[in-house]
């Protein structure tokens, strides 16, 4: 492993609950052990793009109730093709070599559950996203 790969392992936080077994997918696994370490480390990051993508389209988020404001986040990354892009590299990047080749190999299945954590952090940092704070 080159430096820049144990570099980026060695910033990850550790997260108990994601679990990794004999009997866990291929999928699941490279989910526990590389999507969820890499989403808690960009977390600050994904709340900022997305504080700026709700700036570039007019602030429309705050004027939404809760239910609203869920389904605009759930919009946001699965319609807006260049925002979903963009996340994706947020992710992507933080990618050893060889976790890129294993992405690669299932890129579709993989997006999936890499755009489902990442609208969970976001949806889970909901209150960060008050105007207020937003600015």
């Amino acid at each position: 492993m080159n430096s820049r790969d144990s570099q980026l392992i060695e910033i990850r936080p550790i997260i108990a609950s994601a679990t990794v077994s004999e009997f866990t997918s291929p999928e699941e696994a490279f989910q526990n052990k590389t999507l969820r370490p890499i989403a808690k480390l960009q977390n600050d990051l994904l709340v900022a793009v997305f504080r700026n993508y709700i700036k570039k389209h007019k602030n429309t988020f705050y004027e939404l109730n809760l239910e609203k404001r869920l389904a605009y986040i759930a919009n946001a990354i699965q319609r807006d093709v260049k925002f979903r892009n963009s996340l994706k590299g947020i992710i992507i990047g933080q990618f050893t070599i060889e976790e890129y080749e294993t992405y690669i190999e299932n890129s579709s299945s993989l997006n999936k559950r890499m755009m489902n954590l990442v609208k969970q952090r976001i949806e889970d940092n909901l209150q960060l996203l008050e105007k207020k704070l937003a600015y």
